[in-house]
């Protein structure tokens, strides 16, 4: 990641600690800040989401997780397909020009990143899922893990799994 992404990320978990302790934050409470950032970004509710998951077909997103293969082990989206958020290799994904694609992580900074990455391929249809896989399970919508439901989410560090439910909460 470069050094101007960590700052972001740094910059966004004080904010995260800042207005924890007021009580305000949420993980989709963030898209706003992602988006001063990533100026671009297209966001998708967990609701329409969902709904695109269940429709027709060949006509179902693509999803792409954009966390760190541990986070990624714990549990995922049903179907989502893993991109290395510090070496994506997008360019050997086989993504339809012509249906959705969704990333995602945590709470949507880093898949924001891959986002413009994406854009950068050519692909119109691109999303970044408002609140990450945090709002997804915090809403109670299903998670995997091995094609099994799953429970818990990774909360990627202390800070960040704040955002979680504490049910949801993975620890090793």
């Amino acid at each position: 990641m470069t050094t101007f992404r960590w700052i972001g990320l740094v910059v966004a978990a004080a904010v995260v600690v800042a207005l924890g302790w007021l009580g305000t934050v949420s993980p989709t409470s963030l898209a706003p800040l992602i988006s001063l950032r990533f100026r671009s970004v297209d966001w998708v509710d967990a609701a329409t989401l969902e709904d695109w998951m269940m429709g027709d077909a060949g006509t179902e997103p693509t999803l792409l997780d954009v966390r760190t293969a541990e986070e990624f082990a714990v549990s995922h989206l049903p179907g989502a397909i893993r991109v290395d958020p510090e070496r994506p290799d997008l360019c050997s994904l086989e993504l339809a020009q012509r249906s959705p694609v969704v990333v995602y992580c945590s709470v949507g900074y880093r898949s924001a990143a891959i986002l413009d990455d994406l854009r950068g391929l050519g692909l119109g249809e691109v999303y970044n899922l408002r609140g990450g896989i945090f709002a997804w399970a915090n809403e109670g919508r299903p998670i995997v893990r091995d094609q099994a439901p799953a429970t818990s989410v990774h909360p990627y560090n202390a800070i960040w799994g704040r955002l979680l439910r504490p049910d949801l909460r993975w620890s090793p």
